[in-house]
């Protein structure tokens, strides 16, 4: 009898220290499940800065590009292109520079600097760019 109640009392104190164990054991998984979270976040984050700093390196002005419908059609004249031709320079399509003389919509930040170097283009440098991308 003495035997089997020593085998009962040490049953009770190893129930409790193993749940103890047990609980423990629950926090820390749960803390390493929590932590494996913030990283994938954090390594994603990681991926969109380098996406939009490579897309940024497109060639950001230090000064600020005014635009003007008007003004790049008087451009697009001065240098004889069509509305397409002007969207290979630029990087889009002829409608989109449609719209952008037409004041119905604006050119994004991106396309500013391509603006920018057109306005500096003469009509030779037009030509030769334009058969530079055909190619």
């Amino acid at each position: 009898m003495l035997k089997e109640e020593i085998a009962r009392v040490a049953r009770k104190a190893l129930r409790s220290e193993t749940l103890k164990l047990k609980k423990t054991s629950t926090q820390h998984r749960s803390d390493i499940a929590a932590l494996k979270r913030r990283l994938a976040a954090l390594e994603l984050q990681v991926v969109h800065s380098r996406k939009a700093k490579s897309t940024a390196s497109v060639a950001e002005v230090s000064i600020p590009v005014r635009f003007s419908a008007k003004g790049l059609n008087a451009q697009r004249r001065r240098l004889g292109l069509s509305a397409g031709d002007m969207g290979v320079l630029l990087g889009v399509s002829g409608q989109t520079v449609y719209s952008w003389e037409g004041g119905e919509s604006r050119p994004r930040q991106r396309h500013m600097a391509a603006i920018a170097a057109v306005r500096g283009m003469g009509k030779r440098q037009a030509a030769e760019k334009l058969e530079e991308t055909a190619k």
